[in-house]
């Protein structure tokens, strides 16, 4: 029988369908894959309450990648005991956050405590660093660990039986959508190899995947040639954007109308569009494809 997988909705900034962290019980307890961020602390502990479970309860927290949203809660739930497992150039930033938070401060402004609420440090003790195709067991459940770069470099996918939990690395996608949103935050995306990712995860002996915005999907080869349309889209507008050495001003004018017609291609809109907006906001992918440009395109070396 398959094993009980769980998917709490962290209700991120009141709306369904956002952020995931997923809940399996083990022999030991149960593990969460994705923390979310410390604004939603609250929902997370709800959400665990109606499923019986109490933090104690959490004995291990997989990380997909560092970034706030999947991340954000992660020292707060080493505090209450749990262990926190994360890629190796992710750990330095759980240890000391400092260098993260002023970069996401100089982005989020204002907001930052709003969105993202409080992200504190893991302490070394209940950081575990983990390898690509590491095998962990936790209790009688097993995990598979994933290196999947091109959102981020620090990014991790994780298998567990038929599932993939692929955060960010399987784009954004809500519930009965046939639409899969690729986010391109800087520092780190990439797009050669995000491709080389997918060709990766299209080898995965799985029937399920689950991206952190937002679900678990059956037929992962559909979502994955969604995904790959996806991809291809965002290399043609770079293709026809960026040669021409545009200002940032221009880039966040063009992509902004570009994403306005991906969402009318694949009839998102209402209250859908606004959880794909809150999920991946269109005005912080501008400049991930900036950075790739200069520094992948132009200087290949």
């Amino acid at each position: 029988m398959p094993r009980e997988i769980y998917t709490l909705d962290l209700e991120f900034r009141g709306a369904p369908h956002v952020i995931a962290s997923y809940l399996i019980p083990t022999s030991k307890g149960a593990v969460l894959i994705e923390s979310g961020p410390g604004s939603t602390t609250g929902k997370l502990e709800a959400g665990l309450k109606r499923l019986g479970f109490g933090l104690s309860d959490i004995t291990d927290v997989f990380l997909t990648h560092i970034h706030l949203d999947h991340a954000g809660a992660a020292g707060w739930l080493a505090r209450q005991g749990a262990r926190i497992h994360v890629h190796p150039k992710g750990a330095p930033h759980l240890l000391d956050p400092k260098k993260l938070l002023e970069s996401a401060t100089r982005i989020y402004g204002d907001a930052m405590d709003a969105l993202w609420g409080e992200f504190l440090p893991v302490a070394e003790s209940q950081l575990v660093v983990e390898s690509d195709g590491a095998k962990i067991t936790v209790g009688d459940l097993e995990l598979l660990a994933i290196e999947t770069p091109g959102h981020a470099d620090h990014h991790f996918a994780y298998v567990v039986e038929d599932l993939c939990f692929a955060g960010d690395v399987a784009g954004v996608r809500l519930p009965g959508s046939d639409y899969v949103s690729v986010p391109t935050p800087p520092p780190e995306f990439h797009l050669g190899k995000w491709r080389d990712t997918l060709t990766k995860l299209r080898t995965l002996e799985i029937r399920r995947i689950a991206p952190t915005h937002f679900g678990i999907f059956e037929s992962p080869a559909k979502h994955l040639e969604m995904l790959a349309t996806g991809l291809d889209a965002l290399a043609k507008f770079i293709e026809e954007v960026m040669p021409g050495n545009p200002l940032p001003e221009e880039i966040s004018q063009r992509y902004q109308e570009w994403m306005n017609e991906q969402y009318a291609l694949h009839h998102v809109g209402g209250d859908e569009l606004n959880a794909y907006e809150f999920a991946s906001p269109w005005w912080m992918s501008p400049g991930g494809i900036q950075r790739y440009w200069r520094k992948y395109c132009l200087n290949p070396s």
